[in-house]
Formats: C-alpha cells, structure tokens, sequence
C-alpha cells in the first residue's frame, strides 16, 4: 500500500481528480505524464508522478457521475512543453489554450478524457 508522507505545513500537499471513467484516466495520465496509480478499488487511484518517492502519491483520481470545468486551476510543470503538447494530445486529451507565453515562461491549457481542464508550464 502506497503512502503519504509529505506533511509540509501550509503548502498544497495532495490533489484529488474526479474522473468519469477510471480506466480512462489512468490510461491518459500514464501515456501523457507517466503517472503510476494505486487502486483502491473501483471508486479511487492514488496518484504517484515520477517526481515521488516509491511508494509515495501526490494525489487521486476519484470516480465521479459528472465532472464540471471551473475552480481552482491544476498546474503541472515540464521541462519540455512541446513535447509535452504532443504526449497529451497522443494520450487522447484536448489542447484549449495556447501554447502561450506568460510572466516566467510558456504554458497550455488542456482537458483530460473526463473533461477535467488542467495546465501546463515550462520556464522557456
């Protein structure tokens, strides 16, 4: 069983996506961010991005009827945005927004199979 352990006060420390089809988002976020997932049975995955510990999640994915776009905004960070552009929209999600330039780098926004819209950043 997989393990939570950052307890950094006052920081963001874990994120839940909902997702309306488990299968699929695993299957997105592996492909496109090489996430790996715990499953803790049909209704919940945890999250491990490749910048935790073994053992350790950022996250979950939690299985939902509807997912509405909106709210707080998940950043994700890549060393290489283009390539990244095209791991997502291989993976099967949708680019909404840019690639752009913005105050400290360049950034995209876009919507994973569920409909959940994320972004992504890089320093150049």
């Amino acid at each position: 069983m997989s393990t939570h352990t950052h307890a950094i006060p006052r920081s963001i420390d874990y994120i839940e996506i909902s997702v309306t089809d488990m299968a699929a988002a695993q299957e997105f976020y592996s492909r496109a961010f090489g996430w790996r997932f715990t499953s803790y049975g049909e209704g919940y995955a945890g999250i491990s991005t490749p910048a935790e510990a073994p053992g350790e999640e950022a996250g979950g994915l939690a299985l939902a009827e509807e997912v509405t776009r909106g709210g707080p905004l998940v950043l994700l960070y890549s060393d290489d945005l283009d390539a990244t552009v095209a791991a997502v929209t291989e993976a099967g999600g949708t680019v909404v927004s840019g690639p752009y330039p913005f105050p400290g780098g360049r950034r995209f926004h876009f919507t994973d199979p569920s409909g959940n819209e994320l972004g992504v950043w890089a320093s150049s």
